[in-house]
């Protein structure tokens, strides 16, 4: 699969929000295997990144964002909200020069193409969670799947130390690769 970063979040943005739309109102407030978060909390948190993404992609810093993004941004539509900042997203990821330019971030500053690489790996590992806490087929796309785990390998060795990611759990070496990918993330496939 040679995909380029931009179009591997937007594919993610894509997948996720098959398990999004889903979910039944009444589940919102179900736990997920990421266990500080139900529902709504991981449907907030990638609503968050998006609209983020839509703020940094196009070159504005943290400072000039300032707070804007704090707070309950799924209100009592979720769905529609993650749709929402899935369009903000998309025409940010697609702006000319986007995964060029520099975006800045709390912990350095990154091309917008390696910016672009993290959604899609928090954003396909969050979809999984949102289809596991609704009971939904939690299969993730194996294409995308095979795209993410070299890109998970790379940043959890390089981030684990720093508190970025949890432990990672034991895998045999046969298991498939979702389950290696899950298992980078504390997740048990």
């Amino acid at each position: 699969m040679n995909t380029s970063s931009g179009e591997l979040y937007i594919q993610a943005m894509a997948a996720t929000q098959r398990f999004v739309d889903r979910v039944r109102p009444d589940q919102w407030r179900n736990p997920t295997p990421c266990s500080e978060w139900d529902l709504k909390a991981v449907a907030n948190h990638i609503i968050a990144e998006n609209l983020w993404a839509g703020e940094l992609l196009a070159g504005k810093t943290i400072a000039e964002v300032g707070s804007k993004l704090d707070g309950d941004l799924a209100g009592e539509d979720p769905a529609a909200a993650y749709r929402e900042s899935v369009g903000v997203a998309q025409d940010a990821a697609n702006a000319p020069g986007a995964m060029e330019a520099t975006v800045h971030l709390s912990f350095g500053d990154f091309a917008g193409a390696d910016y672009a690489t993290q959604l899609f790996m928090d954003l396909l590992v969050h979809g999984w969670d949102i289809a596991k806490g609704s009971g939904q087929d939690a299969r993730l796309d194996p294409d995308l799947v095979s795209a993410c785990l070299p890109i998970a390998e790379k940043l959890t060795r390089e981030w684990r130390s720093a508190g970025v990611f949890g432990d990672e759990l034991p895998v045999s070496e046969d298991a498939d690769a979702q389950t290696k990918l899950l298992a980078l993330f504390g997740r048990n496939a």
